[in-house]
């Protein structure tokens, strides 16, 4: 059997930037043994499958996301390059495409949210990159001590963090940004807390936030641009700053802008991609 496989470049205008993912489009279902199989066999932060579903659906598509190790509940980047691959690659004529997954109903449209802030990163060829918008749930989050595994795995870590029940996160805020960037933390540790990733997040010096992203227990050591922990990271920041309109970047090597905008239980998430590769996937 053959299958068709697209890798694109997320939350970038610039090739080898954002969060490289693989997008398989099914025609039809697979056993999961396969799905994480072909996620192992790209070994990609996530590798996003998609499904036609009947017209009388609410969803155009079935999404499911699988990092190398496990199948996650929720992940932007790759349900960005999804529709970047069904706008550009896959004939999709519609402004919108919705997709049906395990955090419900998610949608991604064609266009942006106006920036608030002047970045002195921007590209030249920015603007000539289309953006996306996808629209996720607001992820509510709990107050808690900082579990030890934490504060032994990340020098500085404060006493209180944040628990996301419904994405399996714990997030911290950092005193500044040189902290975020500074930060090492230690992967070995940060594996006991299995599946559970930590976001590490302060102010922006020429954005409204900045953040990055380690989950190791999930295979992935540092996430290099991760859409859906700005479901959480969006209302986070709206209450501290009294705003609804954010630009954010993710400060990983390789580096992620976002556009984001709350919009009451739900989260407008906004980039760019860039096509790296297509190809086609032999299976017996």
């Amino acid at each position: 059997m053959r299958y068709p496989i697209y890798q694109v470049d997320a939350f970038t205008d610039q090739l080898f930037g954002g969060n490289p993912a693989a997008v398989m489009p099914l025609e039809t279902e697979l056993p999961d043994e396969t799905l994480q199989a072909l996620a192992a066999e790209n070994n990609l932060a996530e590798t996003a499958f998609i499904i036609r579903l009947p017209e009388n659906n609410e969803a155009d598509f079935r999404i499911r996301w699988f990092t190398p190790t496990i199948e996650v509940p929720l992940c932007g980047h790759a349900t960005l390059a999804t529709a970047w691959v069904l706008f550009n690659k896959m004939g999709w004529s519609e402004d919108r495409v919705y997709f049906q997954s395990k955090s419900g109903l998610l949608g991604v449209s064609r266009g942006e949210i106006e920036s608030e802030v002047e970045s002195e990163s921007e590209s030249e060829s920015e603007e000539d990159v289309d953006w996306l918008t996808m629209d996720f749930p607001n992820l509510p989050f709990e107050e808690r001590p900082t579990p030890a595994v934490i504060k032994a795995a990340l020098s500085g870590a404060p006493d209180r963090a944040y628990f996301v029940p419904n994405d399996t996160n714990y997030m911290v805020e950092m005193p500044d940004e040189a902290s975020v960037i500074a930060a090492e933390p230690d992967s070995q540790i940060l594996k006991t807390l299995g599946g559970q990733g930590l976001i590490i997040t302060s102010r922006g010096q020429h954005c409204d936030f900045v953040s990055r992203y380690f989950a190791p227990g999930a295979g992935i050591a540092e996430d290099p641009v991760t859409g859906s922990i700005h479901s959480v990271l969006v209302p986070y920041w709206a209450e501290k700053l009294g705003k609804t309109r954010f630009d954010a970047r993710q400060l990983s090597r390789r580096g992620g802008r976002l556009r984001c905008e709350l919009k009451g239980d739900r989260v407008a998430i906004a980039g760019q991609a860039v096509l790296y590769m297509e190809g086609t996937v032999y299976l017996p």
